[in-house]
């Protein structure tokens, strides 16, 4: 588009220029033209009026001839003759020239008068002769003859004769320098006209094609500026002439390949942050675990010494006691012995509770598992327990089993003994009136057993750290406050969860949650 502008600008510009240029031509092949028709007026003009000179000394040589002798003059008045005819000769030429040039309406009668004053000058010339032919024969006669001659042929007729040429000739050549000065008026109002006209289409012509190409480099520079700050959603507009397009459509490309670019490292820096914001995360609970678990062994330290120093203090106090007695009978011995077997068998279980939590810590918890029937291991321990406990009510509900019996995959003895633990853990923390409800629950591929005794319930901040090692909520002089614990571990080696709801005053519910195929 902005090709075509230009080829517009410099097509009328150059139709302007060869119209000037060939008003230049013109005027000086009619300036060339209108000086050789002056040349030749004024060649003319010359020739009369060197005709007119030697016409008038030829004429005084003839009377001089008259005077001193036929043979005075004879040699000069053929050379003044020979003249005559040659500038008569170059007079009618140049007169057929001019006429050619000038047209018949300027030259009107000069060729005619040409020929008249030619045949005039060669009468006066005869006249002479037969004068001087006279020989004196009779002087009045040839003076009368002379002075007509000289005062009516060469005086009056001669003179008007070769005047009217001369002035004929002098007004074809004030006519022509008027030609000539009319030409070079009308070159100089066309010059003027021309640069009254042309000018301001130049400069208004440099100045629309100025602007239309500083309108799309200002568009563009500015553009530029825009994407260069940063803002890659800017486009530049497409409607600009054609020799802009390819580069603001490539501009327009850059910007989108960096707006793509921006796009993708806003990416990653997101995911770079959330990255770090996720580690740090997970270095903040690492951290937070390893306080939690060295602040655990700090508190299981301590636990584990207050366990093992009540009954090792025990054993120590009978010993000593019954060292101390002179006169101790078998049965003081037995009754210390039997504290004293009391307490280590204590101190066994505790050390093969220990051992179990360790082992399943660093994965070595071994188990067997086999096909077990759930209800006879759940009505099993209600029998047991209730033959212990006459005074507490223990009720299993299995509600409405579609596929009796519930067969799973999961070590007895273990499964035994996390049964035994919830239970024990609810007769504990309830009344000895208080019931304790036993359910299963049976789904496609899970078991859900829950404990619910009614005792006084657990507060929500004591809740979440129900299943830790030596948790007691209320002062007890048995138990260990490892049973939920290894109960939680059990169950999670049988790749099942456990969990605790308890609302303070209406009792607690623990219920586990066990796979029906056990992955060994």
């Amino acid at each position: 588009m902005y090709k075509r502008k230009l080829f517009l600008f410099g097509f009328i510009s150059a139709a302007v220029l060869v119209l000037a240029l060939s008003g230049v031509a013109v005027s000086a092949y009619i300036t060339k033209e209108n000086l050789r028709q002056s040349a030749t007026a004024q060649s003319l003009l010359s020739e009369h009026q060197m005709l007119s000179s030697i016409s008038y000394r030829l004429f005084k040589q003839l009377t001089d001839e008259l005077i001193f002798g036929r043979n005075a003059n004879q040699a000069e008045v053929r050379n003044k003759q020979a003249l005559i005819e040659q500038s008569l000769m170059v007079i009618r030429d140049l007169e057929v020239r001019q006429r050619n040039e000038l047209g018949p309406d300027i030259t009107q009668g000069s060729v005619e008068d040409t020929d008249e004053l030619q045949f005039l000058i060669a009468e006066i010339i005869e006249e002479f002769n037969a004068i001087i032919a006279m020989n004196d024969s009779t002087p009045l006669r040839q003076q009368e003859r002379v002075q007509r001659l000289l005062e009516f042929t060469i005086d009056n007729k001669f003179r008007e004769a070769i005047n009217a040429a001369v002035s004929r000739q002098s007004k074809v050549v004030s006519a022509t320098n008027a030609r000539i000065e009319a030409l070079n008026s009308a070159i100089v109002w066309f010059s003027i006209i021309l640069c009254v006209l042309v000018g301001p289409f130049i400069v208004f012509g440099c100045f629309w094609l100025f602007n239309q190409l500083y309108q799309p480099l200002t568009v563009i520079g500015s553009g530029t500026q825009v994407i260069a700050s940063g803002n890659y959603k800017f486009r530049l507009p497409e409607n600009l002439d054609q020799e802009f397009h390819s580069l603001v459509q490539s501009l327009n490309q850059l910007a989108g390949q960096m707006a793509e670019h921006e796009k993708q490292a806003e990416t990653m820096r997101d995911q770079l942050q959330y990255d770090v914001d996720q580690r740090t995360s997970e270095l903040t609970e690492a951290n937070r675990q390893l306080t939690l678990i060295d602040a655990r062994r700090k508190q299981f330290i301590a636990d584990i010494s207050h366990e093992l120093r009540t009954p090792l203090t025990i054993i120590r106090g009978e010993a000593q006691v019954t060292l101390r007695q002179n006169h101790a009978d078998t049965e003081d011995y037995r009754t210390a012995l039997e504290t004293v077997l009391d307490q280590v068998v204590g101190l066994s279980v505790l050390v093969d509770d220990l051992l179990l939590l360790a082992r399943a810590e660093i994965n070595q918890l071994r188990l067997f598992p086999e096909d077990i029937e759930v209800v006879n291991i759940l009505e099993y321990q209600v029998e047991q327990w209730q033959r212990k406990m006459p005074l507490r009510s223990f009720q299993l509900s299995v509600g409405e089993l579609q596929h009796p019996p519930v067969v799973i995959r999961a070590d007895e003895q273990r499964l035994r003994q996390i049964m035994t633990i919830l239970i024990d853990n609810a007769t504990r923390y309830s009344d000895p009136d208080d019931p304790v409800d036993i359910s299963l629950r049976v789904t496609k591929d899970q078991v859900v057993i829950s404990v619910k005794d009614y005792g006084d319930g657990i507060s929500p901040a004591d809740l979440q750290y129900i299943f830790e090692r030596f948790v007691r909520f209320k002062p007890r002089t048995d138990g260990s406050g490892l049973g939920l614990s290894i109960a939680r571990t059990l169950v999670e080696a049988h790749q099942g969860e456990i969990y605790a709801e308890s609302e303070q005053g209406q009792g607690s519910i623990f219920t586990i949650v066990i796979p029906r195929h056990f992955s060994e």
